[in-house]
Parts: structure tokens; sequence; C-alpha cells
């Protein structure tokens, strides 16, 4: 468990070194298409990516808060539920984070924030109203397992590159369209360069879409691990997991860019989406809890 967790920070590293690698392929598009190919251009586009991701690193947890219409709660908002988060916390050694609930009757979960000091954990009226205490503390445990194993600082910094790498490629496709590319040079008078640039331009987001939802399924599993050591239930997660695979149905305030972040895959989508899928399938998680159940 705590290599997995080490394994998880340094691979915090290697992410970001292959969106930064993304991320200047976009520019150098850019430099070829519309600047002459200027290194200035492609130096430009990964400082100011790399900016707009750690501000989006601080500001991405009030972001999905807000995405979310989550509302934040004390004790005597929702007793059982607060309890459920303290006394995990307390067992976990971990700071108390602050907790939401999302008024929504579609069953999920959600972990945010930059670290275990400024954490957030969330649940749906409708998790609330479907499961068990004995659910509810397995989910929760789930998700306070994305907290403790640095998770959740590792989903802020890749939902801040994600959503630059899709901002830079749409502003691009939108001056390729509508601006023509730079004809006063003999890049942008190419024809094949035009069309590797298109081929760059639309392959990056679902290239950076697809590491996203590598790194999420990984750690789905180990955050299912982590839960089931805390509670030493590991049954009651699995009866959870099930619950969401047959009563989960597509949140009302959906939004892909933070669909890695819930415990179940909030936008149910179709056959070609699940190849970029957030989640593993839910069968496989609650098959890998119950095969492992007398470890844990």
């Amino acid at each position: 468990m705590y290599s997995a967790i080490a394994r998880n920070k340094r691979n915090t590293v290697f992410i970001i070194l292959l969106f930064i690698v993304i991320i200047a392929a976009l520019g150098f598009v850019a430099s070829q298409l519309w600047f002459g190919g200027e290194w200035g251009v492609v130096i430009g586009t990964v400082i100011g990516a790399g900016i707009y991701a750690l501000i989006q690193y601080y500001a991405a947890a009030g972001q999905a808060v807000a995405m979310s219409g989550a509302r934040q709660i004390q004790k005597s908002d929702n007793p059982r539920l607060y309890r459920t988060v303290e006394n995990l916390a307390i067992t976990m050694g971990m700071p108390m984070p602050k907790v939401y609930i999302v008024d929504d009757p579609a069953p999920n979960a959600f972990a945010t924030g930059r670290d275990p000091d400024h954490a957030v954990v969330a649940a749906t009226t409708g998790l609330l109203d479907m499961m068990t205490d004995a659910e509810l503390e397995g989910v929760m445990a789930h998700e306070m397992g994305h907290v403790k194993n640095y998770d959740i600082r590792v989903t802020m910094i890749v939902f801040g590159l994600v959503v630059a790498i899709g901002f830079i490629a749409d502003i691009l496709l939108r001056m390729m369209w509508f601006g023509g590319g730079n004809r006063n040079n003999n890049s942008g008078g190419n024809p094949v360069m035009l069309i590797l640039g298109l081929a760059a331009l639309l392959i990056s987001p679902l290239v950076a879409g697809a590491v996203q939802a590598a790194v999420s399924r990984q750690r789905e599993y180990l955050a299912d691990a982590t839960g089931a050591l805390t509670t030493r239930h590991p049954e009651a997660l699995a009866s959870a997991l099930h619950k969401l695979g047959e009563y989960g149905r597509p949140m009302r305030r959906q939004n892909s860019t933070m669909a890695h972040m819930w415990i179940s895959d909030p936008t149910k989508p179709g056959i070609i989406d699940r190849l970029f899928s957030t989640h593993p399938p839910l069968p496989d998680r609650i098959r890998r809890l119950l095969d492992n159940a007398t470890r844990f």
C-alpha cells in the first residue's frame, strides 16, 4: 500500500512531463503555421500553459464545488454524513476535510483539493438516501483514500493541464479555420504541414483525455483498497459499488472535465466514450474487493 502511494507521487512528475510534451507539440504546430518556426512560441506556450495549470491547481477545487452545485455543511446540518467523515479522518490520522452535499438524486461522491490539509469530500443526497451506514462509510472511506494517497493532488494537476490543452487546441483550430494559416511563410503554405498541424490539434486533446483516464482508473483501484483497509469491511464498499451500478443515473449537472473526481462516472458514457472512461468497470472493482476480502 505504502509503495503504491509513493509510486503515485513519483508518477506525478511523469504525468507533468508528458503533458508538457503535448503542450510543446501544440506550440510547435502554432510556430510552424503562423510564426515562421519561432521557438519562442513553443517556449511561450509551455510557460503560459504552466501558469494556467498552476492557477487551476489552486482554483480547481473551488471550481469543482461550484460546477457540482455542492453546499458545505456542518455537523448539525447532516450529523450522519459529517460524523462518518469525522470518524474516518480520526481513524486514518488525517485532518478533517470540508464536507459538502450535492442536491442530486443520482448516488455519487467525490473528493478534491490540493492535499489533506486542503481537502473537500462531497456526497449526493441520492447517495445518502440509498446507502446503509456501512455502505456510506465504505464510500466515504474510498474518497478519504483519494485524499490520503494524494490522488487529489494529481487529479488537480491533470485537471488543469487537460483544460489547458483543450483551450490551446481550440484557439489554434479557430485560427486555422478562420485565419487560414500564415501564407507568408513556407510552412503555412505547405499542404502537408497544414494536414499534420490539423491532425495534431485534433489528436492532442484525445491523448490528454486518454492519459487522464488511465491515471484515474489506477487510482480508483487504490482508493478502493485504501477504503477497505480503513473500514476492514470490503463487503460494504462492494455492496455500495453494486448499488451504484444498479441504480446509478446521470448527474443533473454534468461536466466531463470533473468526471474523474466522482466515485462512479456521472455521465453514463456510450460505447465509444468508454474507451476514455475515467473509471474501471464496477464489476471489476467489486471482484477485486471480494477476492481480496481476507487480506483486508
